[in-house]
């Protein structure tokens, strides 16, 4: 490689492309999209089957896969600072894989937030059936719908807002949970007083009720609780200052999982036994109960449901990215490309709220346990996303060694060997899935979307072979 090649791809390492998008999310933002992240509805809800199946031990599967999830996002933190550029994963997929990954790791992402869309519209709709059973839960999942997609294609700034809120709902109410857990544990008040015990984590049948066995086929289902942490990596083309705000938001990513994932359950699981719980209820609903806090089931409610619109609202906020970033390298309809007045891509966001309203329809027809299987599959096109970031980062790693491409500002600790672990891990989850015959539809769905994607793909090549082709990135200068 020559000098002027090396100073060349230099500058590309700290200067993002010019998307045309407004750089309207600051760092305040870009925190709390990154802490709402890893807060959603598979924590609120999930949690309580996993409990069933785990007992005290999902605490462990949470802060192993919460490390895992730290690995992950390490890596993809020191691809950001190389090279910060809206629908990230994507374009390094491009860069260090080849066109064809590129492609299909867009085209997955966009599955995977279009099919999470439909399954958060009708949780939410079920959520405020709570309140209102009269009302039908179509209108609702419709009304939510259309309010959501109006943030999206006003602003990003709006967008950001109605994020942050939604995040700062989700975090007071979990730190909520703790300090009542902590306060019942240590002065023995309201009606759990009595049985609150550290040494409920053990005293039922030990730490692993049910076996390591069991314990690890949790896994699957924890690992869809921490989907849309990767959410921060979408934000990079449109955040004012990605090179302080990223390593900020992802080295804050350790404390977030302790506090609310490992915290959080570490305090329910000391407050009620292990037991109590089942699938189908909120652990956080049936611990305000057996605490005793008379609007405490309201008030859980009104938390989920606030989950449910903040994860639909980032599945309409990346997906419209998503679709613009294929769209630039014609790998989708071009009019996907363009932006709107307010900076926003509007056409990409419309379709994308138009494949997510079938899950409006959906409500008449398709019994709940379809909504599982969709869950699953958002899970599987999640798990394809993460492997395509750390093999990314392998491949740039080794670049940078061989003095291809430079050093990013934010290197991952561990270099490479974080992320092979990180590969492992995933790969591991993927056999539990294989494994279990509820999950292993959605492998079945994803090799049929596999197939698609390579017929679209042999289609594309035949039509405009220079877009199949690897080439360098286009980079400029943000203006």
């Amino acid at each position: 490689m020559t000098s002027s090649k090396v100073e060349n791809t230099a500058s590309q390492g700290t200067e993002a492309p010019e998307e045309g998008y407004e750089r309207g999310l600051g760092s305040r933002q870009v925190q709390m999209i990154a802490i709402g992240g890893a807060i959603g509805v598979g924590l609120f809800l999930g949690a309580g089957a996993n409990i069933a199946k785990a007992g005290p031990s999902l605490i462990l599967m949470y802060a192993l896969a919460g490390l895992i999830i730290f690995f992950i996002m390490r890596a993809l933190g020191e691809l950001l600072l190389y090279r910060p550029v809206s629908g990230s994963f994507a374009e390094y997929s491009r860069e260090f894989l080849g066109p064809f990954f590129g492609y299909f790791t867009g085209w997955t992402y966009w599955l995977m937030w279009v099919v999470t869309g439909m399954a958060e519209l009708t949780a939410a709709a079920i959520y405020v059936n709570y309140w209102f059973p009269a009302v039908p839960q179509w209108v609702t999942a419709l009304v939510f719908l259309v309010i959501l997609f109006g943030v999206n294609l006003i602003s990003v700034k709006l967008f950001g807002e109605l994020e942050f809120w939604f995040s700062m709902v989700k975090v007071t109410a979990l730190i909520g949970m703790i300090v009542i857990g902590l306060g019942v544990l240590t002065f023995g008040f309201s009606q759990a007083g009595d049985t609150a015990t550290v040494s409920n984590l053990w005293q039922f049948d030990g730490f692993f009720p049910k076996g390591i066995g069991s314990s690890l086929m949790t896994l699957q289902g924890v690992m869809f609780a921490y989907l849309a942490v990767e959410l921060v990596g979408v934000t990079a083309g449109e955040s004012e200052n990605p090179e302080k705000t990223l390593p900020k938001a992802i080295n804050t990513l350790p404390w977030r999982i302790a506090l609310f994932y490992v915290g959080a359950l570490t305090v329910i699981l000391c407050v009620v036994k292990w037991t109590e719980f089942a699938a189908g209820v909120s652990p956080f609903v049936r611990a305000f109960a057996v605490i005793g806090i008379p609007a405490g089931a309201g008030i859980v409610n009104f938390v989920v449901l606030t989950a449910a619109l903040s994860s639909c609202n980032s599945g309409m906020y990346s997906t419209g990215r998503m679709l613009r970033t294929l769209a630039d390298n014609g790998e989708a309809p071009r009019g996907f490309s363009r932006l709107s007045a307010s900076k926003t891509p509007a056409l990409g966001i419309t379709v994308s709220v138009a494949f997510m309203g079938i899950g409006v329809l959906l409500n008449y027809v398709v019994p709940e346990k379809a909504f599982g299987y969709v869950t699953s599959v958002a899970t599987a096109a999640g798990i394809w996303t993460w492997l395509m970031i750390l093999v990314s980062h392998v491949l740039y790693r080794r670049a940078v060694v061989a003095g291809r491409l430079p050093a990013s500002a934010f290197p991952a600790p561990g270099g490479a060997k974080c992320s092979y672990v990180a590969i492992a891990f995933l790969l591991f989850v993927t056999c539990l899935i294989a494994y279990d015959a509820d999950s292993r539809v959605c492998l079945y769905v994803m090799a049929v979307w596999a197939a698609a994607l390579a017929v679209g793909w042999a289609v594309l090549k035949a039509r405009n072979p220079q877009v199949t082709e690897r080439r360098e990135p286009e980079l400029e200068k943000v203006g």
